[in-house]
C-alpha cells in the first residue's frame, strides 16, 4: 500500500515520478536540476565572501575547530614516495 502524497516528502514524490520516465527523460530532468542549482549558486555567493578573498579567508573562523593531525606535508612518512611515479 502506498503512502498518500500529502504525507510523502517532495523528494520522495519526485523520485517516484522520475522512475516512471524513460532514461533519456530522466537525464533531461537531471540536467535541468543541475542548471537550476548552478544558477542559484550564482545568485547567492558564500556568506561573507568578497571578490579577491581566498577559501582560507572565508573559512578562517572554522580553521582548526576539529581535532586531527596538523599539516600532513610536514610529516616525512606521509610524503614518502611522493612524486616518484
Amino acid at each position: 500500500m502506498s503512502v498518500p502524497a500529502e504525507v510523502k516528502s517532495i523528494e520522495q514524490q519526485i523520485a517516484e515520478y522520475l522512475k516512471l520516465l524513460p532514461r533519456d527523460r530522466q537525464q533531461q530532468v537531471l540536467q535541468y536540476v543541475q542548471l537550476q542549482l548552478r544558477d542559484k549558486m550564482r545568485e547567492r555567493p558564500v556568506e561573507g565572501w568578497q571578490p579577491g578573498m581566498s577559501a582560507l579567508d572565508v573559512s578562517r573562523d572554522i580553521v582548526g575547530c576539529v581535532e586531527g593531525p596538523g599539516d600532513l606535508s610536514t610529516n616525512p612518512k606521509y610524503m614518502e614516495g611522493f612524486g616518484t611515479d
